[in-house]
């Protein structure tokens, strides 16, 4: 098994790496690959020193069976022809192909299946938050047909980015020191603040976050479900939170969902209100599943049902649902 990651030295590049090992993923032969800024940079996985190489438009993916590619989606687009023209299957987890008609949009515990029909050799990671949203969402899907969903999410500064998480440990250093605050890869400042905006906006008001929720979770689920989401950035370091209401065809009782959400693929049962446990993304950075607790019926609505959910944002958010696609391909034999 030949693997190449593009994108080596960002974020989700790293974890990449943490996810493969940790996770004894079979790999007989490692590529590593990044812009000029990163090429020549080393790594070390599973005891062996690798070189990333520059990204170019040449015969380096000759004889790759997976590429994992993180480096943005005009990178993606660029280069799929030439990651793919010689059988490698790119999983890519940039929002570059996620809506294309010949591009399937895995979560492996929705829709593995949707991952062998791949007529361009692409298959597309979701958005982190549509992600670990319809891995809970399966659960009720399961039970009965969902048909309107209201999402609130807290997501960290992880999700911008390595550059990101770095700049809030220091925009907190500085406030508590009295210096001036920095701001770059935010609107504003983020350190005791919070910022109702992620992405641009759009014609219709909601931002393009939360427009890929909307689209996102319809190709997944292959449902007509209704999504309205607001998407908020808060001042955690990693790992991002959903508030969920979701209306079902029939009423299902707070039982039925808790049950349905502990057998859930993916899913960790996790609310004990009286003793205060539920989801935190401070105590939840670096796990794998998806967390869901304040699993209670909605006052508002007789079919609605509202839970919170906490899902680390570069992990299964992004790197470990690339790989879980690619593991299910190879329990198949379908690379």
């Amino acid at each position: 098994m030949k693997v190449a990651i593009v994108g080596a030295s960002g974020a989700v590049g790293q974890e990449f790496l943490r996810v493969l090992d940790e996770r004894n993923f079979p790999i007989d032969e490692l590529l590593l690959f990044g812009s000029s800024r990163s090429a020549g940079r080393k790594y070390t996985f599973r005891g062996k020193e690798i070189e990333v190489k520059l990204l170019q438009h040449n015969d380096d993916f000759k004889g790759v069976d997976i590429a994992f590619t993180s480096a943005g989606a005009g990178t993606s687009k660029e280069f799929a022809e030439t990651i793919t023209k010689y059988g490698a299957v790119m999983i890519d987890n940039s929002s570059a192909f996620r809506m294309d008609a010949d591009v399937p949009l895995v979560v492996p515990e929705c829709n593995a299946e949707d991952a062998l029909n791949r007529p361009r050799g692409i298959i597309a990671n979701p958005n982190c938050t549509t992600i670990q949203m319809v891995v809970a969402l399966k659960a009720i899907e399961g039970l009965t047909h969902i048909k309107r969903v209201h999402v609130a999410t807290y997501q960290a500064a992880s999700g911008a980015g390595a550059a990101a998480m770095d700049e809030l440990y220091e925009q907190y250093r500085q406030v508590l020191a009295g210096e001036p605050v920095k701001v770059e890869k935010f609107a504003y400042q983020l350190a005791f603040n919070l910022i109702p905006q992620i992405d641009v906006f759009t014609d219709n008001g909601y931002t393009k976050e939360e427009m890929k929720m909307y689209n996102e979770t319809r190709k997944i689920m292959h449902s007509d479900v209704q999504v309205s989401a607001m998407c908020v950035r808060v001042p955690a370091l990693r790992s991002h939170s959903e508030s969920i209401w979701v209306e079902t065809e029939r009423p299902v009782s707070v039982e039925e969902a808790r049950e349905a959400f502990a057998k859930g693929e993916g899913l960790v049962l996790m609310d004990n209100p009286a003793e205060k446990e539920y989801p935190m993304p401070l105590f939840l950075a670096g796990k794998d599943p998806v967390y869901v607790g304040r699993i209670r019926k909605d006052l508002a609505n007789e079919n609605g049902l509202a839970f919170w959910i906490v899902g680390d944002q570069i992990k299964k958010g992004a790197a470990l649902n690339a790989v879980q696609i690619a593991e299910y391909l190879i329990k198949v034999k379908n690379v």
